[in-house]
């Protein structure tokens, strides 16, 4: 009983989450990419700028599908004063390229996809992204929270932003490897 009311809050809190993106196209009249999609949305700046840093545009405009959990420009702001700015320095790509891919999933999934995976493992789930990372997703207070190697949280803010080549999950906080 507790796990179907939990789970109804969550996908009620999910799906008022969800967004719909505007009318991206190329000009082919195509729905961008995960990068396009991003570039085409103030709130991702500053993601858009350290993936270029870490030369992860092509990887991310390729054919996918992928899963983004994109932090916004507010979640990079909640970052030591001058992290995003030593990060994005040649010097420091490794280490840029750990943290953004540990924000990628292999596949497209979708937020209802999300929540079963979580329900079925007893209310917390393994992600296992591209980069190495394993977080843990969980509804908490009826919203879905990633919890990060290092114990941080963040909560997924918007779900199912669609591009071409997978999904993007909006999230509050930057989720930090070990």
């Amino acid at each position: 009983m507790m796990r179907s009311i939990l789970r109804r809050t969550a996908v009620l809190a999910l799906a008022a989450t969800a967004v719909s993106t505007p009318a991206f196209a190329d000009h082919h009249g195509a729905k961008p990419n995960i990068v396009g999609v991003a570039a085409g949305n103030a709130d991702f700046s500053t993601l858009v700028t350290a993936v270029k840093a870490a030369g992860l545009v092509d990887t991310l405009s390729g054919a996918g599908p992928f899963t983004v959990f994109a932090p916004t420009n507010a979640a990079f702001g909640k970052l030591p004063a001058g992290t995003v700015e030593t990060l994005v320095k040649p010097e420091n790509k490794a280490t840029l390229t750990k943290i953004l891919t540990c924000h990628v999933v292999a596949g497209k999934v979708v937020a209802k996809d999300l929540l079963a995976a979580i329900t079925a493992n007893g209310g917390a789930y393994t992600i296992k992204t591209v980069g190495g990372c394993q977080f843990k997703a969980a509804v908490e207070g009826g919203k879905v929270v990633i919890t990060d190697e290092k114990g941080g949280k963040s909560t997924v803010a918007a779900t199912d932003v669609g591009a071409s080549n997978g999904v993007i999950h909006v999230i509050d906080s930057v989720l930090m490897p070990r």
